[in-house]
């Protein structure tokens, strides 16, 4: 695979019109209304990470239904507290997959992706409508109505974690980031544009984000579930569609304002670039940036953008001299 999208100058001003939903903030509001309620329930964890505190967390998520977390917090002071996402197919997996923001003072709040999980990372969060964690496989369940459609339970998850996370007495409510890569990216922005007061936001290599470009520049996973779902669904696109625009990662981004880190690959052929710049050019925060990254796939920058968020969290948060 080569760099096949747009030119990177061209990218860098790509801001297509976004397909907007007149009902989409009263859609949201109501939905988020309808699922808050109940606490969170914290539940410590002894293991073999004996200098960090490991909590076993469940937290009501969409509807009520139970979401399952862990916390991962340094014993000290907590810098700030990242609610992290997984990327497709992948659950909560282990406390001890997610040691390195803690080993920079920072809290994690890995949140379980209900009805996802497997191989190195496994899930424990059933997903009542759709069934226990399984593979990949969730693009098209419920597309019928956007009240049905399995992003809508995910995202409201992801806002109702912010809200478990900070009612942790550890945690500052106002030193709180969300954080993903590919689905986590994308529901990373869905979380940023549906929460109040967030610290920052970081976006890494977003899925979930202009679904009709995606659908005409690559033939890739996890996309091409949407395509092989409207071969058997002809002449229906324009419904499927104008569902999907209740989970288009612009129309979120254009609702957050969150200080944001955002990165791109040039050659994803999973996530392509400009679905990520179309997104990220309509942020609506004013203070973002994006790392490119020319010649990486969907692995984006890996261990060099990571050291860019600790340095990120850094200038966010920085350490008392």
């Amino acid at each position: 695979m080569a760099q096949f999208d747009l030119p990177l100058d061209q990218l860098r001003t790509y801001a297509p019109e976004r397909e907007e939903p007149a009902d989409f903030d009263d859609f949201w509001r109501a939905t988020l209304t309808e699922s808050r309620g109940g606490g969170a329930q914290f539940t410590r964890v002894d293991g073999p990470l004996r200098n960090l505190v490991v909590e076993d967390v469940t937290f009501p998520g969409f509807g009520g239904q139970p979401i399952r977390a862990w916390f991962v917090r340094p014993k000290g002071e907590v810098r700030s507290t990242v609610v992290q996402y997984m990327g497709y197919g992948g659950g909560r997996g282990f406390p001890e997959q997610w040691t390195q923001l803690p080993s920079a003072g920072h809290a994690v709040f890995m949140m379980d992706s209900r009805g996802q999980g497997n191989g190195g990372f496994p899930g424990a969060t059933t997903d009542p409508v759709g069934g226990a964690p399984q593979v990949a496989g969730r693009m098209s369940h419920g597309i019928e109505d956007p009240h049905d459609y399995y992003y809508r339970r995910i995202f409201t998850d992801a806002a109702l974690a912010v809200d478990a996370a900070r009612s942790h007495p550890a945690v500052d409510p106002d030193r709180v980031v969300v954080s993903g890569a590919s689905q986590g990216g994308g529901i990373a922005a869905a979380a940023a544009g549906l929460s109040d007061g967030l610290a920052g936001a970081m976006v890494d290599v977003p899925f979930l984000s202009f679904f009709r470009r995606a659908l005409q520049i690559t033939d890739a996973n996890p996309y091409n579930e949407l395509a092989r779902y409207l071969q058997t669904r002809r002449g229906e696109e324009d419904d499927v569609f104008r569902v999907l625009s209740y989970f288009d990662g612009m129309n979120f981004a254009a609702r957050a304002t969150a200080k944001a880190l955002y990165s791109v690959a040039l050659y994803d052929a999973t996530c392509p670039p400009s679905t990520v710049f179309a997104q990220y050019n309509h942020y609506a925060g004013a203070d973002k940036r994006i790392e490119v990254y020319p010649y990486n796939g969907h692995e984006g920058g890996q261990i060099v953008h990571q050291r860019a968020q600790l340095a990120f969290l850094d200038e966010l948060f920085p350490t008392q001299q």
